[in-house]
């Protein structure tokens, strides 16, 4: 191989080195940003092959998925100045990259140390507005929205987006959970009175109302059957009225028949009467 050739074969190699370290390539889920000694100067490049100057530019890359800050339980007051314990974590990204860079260096650990201060705040911030009864079953969600809101608004300092902010649990310390427990009890016993008193209350005037029908009902029936006697009595009287007038000698003889059958019905009767006593009167006819 004479020197004209090796000059070649160096130059080539020369050439394909300074080629490949010419391009970069960038994937879907990266984030990237081109510094020339030291200092950034593009960023945000789409998904694909790129360009830079081998020994001058310099290529950073980081990931741009959705990642996840699982915070530690952290005590925080509420309004009533009592402590409660409350588990997060928070959902995040990179946004502008160059920010991210300037601000965290590109170190994730930084950032989620960052992220986590001020989510603390955030959260300091919210259940210092809130009763513990509101923050454990009333308000959560109104919480975690608020909390989301001020996270993003917090961290665009950083470069990141915050997409999400969530309590997984809120527990009590055990020297709160005893006097919250007895209050919640206490609460619901005087839930527990006021229903039994209200029903008491109906099951009065359920019964009264039932008495006072009773009653109407019996004197309405009352009043009719009195009416219905009243016209039965004056019906027989009618009728009575009309067969005495038909003929007033058998009348009367019907009459003395059902006196006799009333008042010698039974045994052992004796009457002491006179033999031409009225009441005798049909039997000392002699037609």
């Amino acid at each position: 191989m004479n020197n004209r050739t090796l000059l070649v074969l160096i130059l080539v190699t020369i050439a394909v080195v300074i080629g490949l370290n010419s391009v970069f390539v960038v994937y879907q889920w990266e984030r990237a940003i081109k510094l020339r000694f030291g200092e950034i100067v593009g960023s945000d490049y789409e998904p694909g092959l790129h360009f830079k100057w081998p020994m001058i530019n310099t290529i950073r890359k980081f990931d741009g998925r959705l990642r996840t800050l699982d915070a530690r339980p952290e005590r925080f007051l509420t309004v009533e100045k009592k402590d409660v314990i409350v588990d997060s974590y928070v959902k995040w990204r990179i946004e502008n990259v160059a920010q991210y860079f300037r601000s965290t260096g590109g170190s994730a650990d930084k950032t989620s140390a960052l992220l986590a201060e001020r989510i603390n705040t955030a959260l300091r911030n919210e259940f210092g507005k809130r009763t513990i009864q509101e923050a454990v079953s009333g308000e959560r969600q109104e919480i975690m929205d608020e909390l989301t809101k001020q996270a993003d608004l917090q961290a665009r300092d950083l470069g990141v987006q915050v997409l999400d902010v969530r309590v997984k649990q809120i527990d009590l310390p055990e020297e709160v959970s005893e006097s919250v427990y007895g209050r919640m009890s206490a609460e619901r016993e005087r839930v527990a009175r006021d229903l039994r008193a209200k029903g008491a209350e109906a099951a009065e005037r359920i019964r009264a109302d039932a008495d006072r029908q009773r009653t109407v009902i019996l004197a309405e029936a009352y009043r009719d059957a009195e009416k219905l006697r009243g016209e039965g009595d004056a019906k027989a009287a009618e009728i009575y009225a009309n067969a005495f007038q038909k003929d007033e000698d058998f009348y009367a003889f019907w009459r003395s028949l059902g006196a006799y059958t009333n008042a010698l019905g039974g045994d052992g009767d004796v009457l002491v009467l006179k033999p031409d006593s009225e009441f005798f009167r049909f039997f000392n006819r002699k037609k």
